[in-house]
């Protein structure tokens, strides 16, 4: 509302209109995005806990990596959104670290939360976490360790790290060798970098066995069996045709109706209708495919032929499937069946049906150019399996990521409180009131060491006192809390490491978010339209009440 002359109101905003200026809309957001992070903070480390949570359908998950936790959780606050919006970020670029961003995030807007009470403006604190950002990306770079894809054990070390604190039980060694063998078959080598798309790792879960029954298939693995009976179980030599078309009489464009009013007249459409069929695997014989495969249907009478031509036949496969496909063996994907020639066909050494658990899957090994790979995941339940799928995405990534960069850090807390010190040093060259916004900054720092060592049951104070003797005193930059003695030891030999993009996107990120809110003064929120009660805006009666309908029927 507004006064006009004569100090008339003018209103301005809808009714039920909800809104909040200055101090109030800013703490109401920090408040809002500091309840998300609070909410997985307790998940962080390797003696983080888990999380059950149960949807509105009553599926249940079981995990403590921060993206699944709040993806699943429904969050309406809009501040609370931005946070959330991090942690899939973080996801997308890394694979890893969604938790230690998101509770930085939180931890640098309580700390500017007390700034603001001190009467700092809030674009003053923005402006000191800009240049804090930008200092600290400097810093995490001259503590970075070079890796190449030569030094398989430095990268199964970032595997390790990277699953330790998840559901996979005593495992890890061996799931930690399969990711990093998974992203050394996939990665591309263009010049002197890699370029690692994880999504040509085709990940198959089932239930049964243990964990230490996955395995790394050097091809493609598709969850299909082969649709007759009577066709081979396995193919040596494969030539592997993919077709996007189904094998199937084609419908008019048209609507159109054959009158038939001789019986011959209908044996001999059944038997032209046959020998269109026919042609159709005639075609395919003669290109010299042994394997298809049909994203579509394959009708009966194809697969009976398909089967006496001693084809291997699957359909319905997926989209992705078939793309994968394609890059291993390098296939074409085809979409008309008369335009198919022996160049569109892919080669495998082998495609076969084997049996995993209880169901039959087809296997596609020996391609000419196996740059996509299956991983097949088994476990007891299905959450195990769901935890360990998570646990090795988080893996492969970051596996990836090491591999594109070529850069690894200590983990275990050490950046972070080498930040907090340097940001200290750096914050008095600056001066004014950013001096202030700098070291607020780098004491968020801090949490990260502070939260791995309340996770663990250690006292918080004298872990951060120690690790920070060990930074300045000693110089070691390496040295983070070794979460088991509760003493300052060097990361890189007890083998805990991280890419350093992970540390880099998680300040980049968390700076981003911190800012925009920070710089929110006013929240001007539209009334919510109200629920819909049950049976609203139906005519009275019901479906019965509709003109022309009897009642209670549509």
């Amino acid at each position: 509302m507004a006064y006009g002359m004569g100090n008339q109101p003018v209103i301005v905003l809808k009714e039920g209109t909800e809104r909040s200026k200055d101090k109030e809309a800013q703490f109401n957001n920090i408040a809002a995005a500091r309840a998300v992070a609070d909410a997985v903070r307790s998940t962080l480390g390797p003696k983080g806990m888990d999380k059950m949570l149960v949807d509105s359908m009553g599926d249940v998950v079981i995990t403590n990596d921060g993206v699944t936790i709040l993806k699943e959780i429904d969050v309406q606050h809009p501040a609370a959104k931005m946070v959330v919006e991090i942690a899939k970020t973080q996801d997308i670029e890394c694979g890893d670290g969604t938790t230690t961003a998101v509770v930085i995030a939180g931890e640098l807007l309580k700390n500017a939360e007390d700034l603001i009470e001190q009467n700092v403006h809030p674009t003053v604190i923005s402006n000191g976490f800009k240049l804090a950002s930008i200092k600290a990306l400097d810093v995490l770079n001259s503590m970075a360790v070079n890796t190449t894809s030569d030094d398989i054990e430095m990268l199964k070390r970032v595997a390790l790290t990277a699953m330790t604190g998840k559901s996979v039980g005593g495992q890890k060694d061996y799931l930690a060798e399969l990711c990093v063998n998974s992203v050394l078959a996939i990665a591309e080598k263009k010049g002197k970098t890699y370029l690692v798309d994880t999504g040509n790792i085709k990940i198959e879960k089932k239930t049964g066995g243990s964990i230490d029954d996955s395995e790394l298939i050097q091809g493609i693995v598709i969850d299909k069996e082969r649709v007759h009976q009577r066709m081979p179980k396995s193919i040596s030599d494969a030539k592997i045709a993919l077709l996007s078309l189904a094998l199937e009489t084609k419908k008019t464009e048209v609507d159109a109706k054959i009158n038939i009013t001789d019986p011959t007249q209908m044996s001999m459409f059944l038997a032209e209708e046959e020998k269109n069929l026919k042609s159709m695997v005639d075609k395919l014989a003669s290109t010299g495919a042994n394997v298809v495969f049909s994203q579509k249907g394959v009708d009966d009478l194809v697969q009976h032929y398909m089967a006496k031509a001693g084809i291997y036949g699957a359909r319905r496969l997926k989209a992705s499937d078939m793309e994968k496909i394609a890059k291993a063996t390098g296939a074409n994907i085809v979409g008309n069946i008369d335009e198919i020639d022996a160049a569109d066909l892919g080669k495998a050494e082998i495609v076969e049906q084997k049996k995993v658990g209880d169901e039959d899957m087809t296997f596609i090994t020996g391609c000419v150019n196996p740059k996509a790979v299956s991983v097949i995941i088994r476990g007891g339940t299905e959450h195990v399996i769901d935890e360990v799928e998570r646990a090795l995405h988080d893996a492969q990534r970051v596996v990836g990521v090491a591999l594109e960069d070529g850069k690894v850090v200590p983990g275990a807390g050490a950046p972070e409180i080498e930040l907090s010190l340097r940001l200290a040093d750096y914050a008095s060259t600056v001066g004014g009131r950013e001096q202030l916004a700098i070291e607020a900054f780098g004491d968020a720092m801090e949490i990260i060491p502070w939260t791995l060592a309340e996770n663990a049951g250690l006292d918080s104070i004298d872990v951060i006192i120690k690790l920070k003797t060990a930074h300045e005193g000693k110089s070691h930059k390496s040295y983070g809390i070794e979460l088991e003695s509760g003493e300052a030891n060097d990361m890189i030999a007890m083998n805990v490491i991280e890419p350093l993009r992970v540390k880099t996107q998680a300040v980049q990120s968390a700076t981003e978010v911190a800012n925009m809110i920070l710089r929110i003064d006013d929240v001007i929120a539209a009334r919510r339209a109200p629920a819909m009660p049950p049976g609203a805006g139906m005519p009275p009666g019901g479906m019965g009440g509709m003109p022309g309908m009897p009642g209670g029927m549509l």
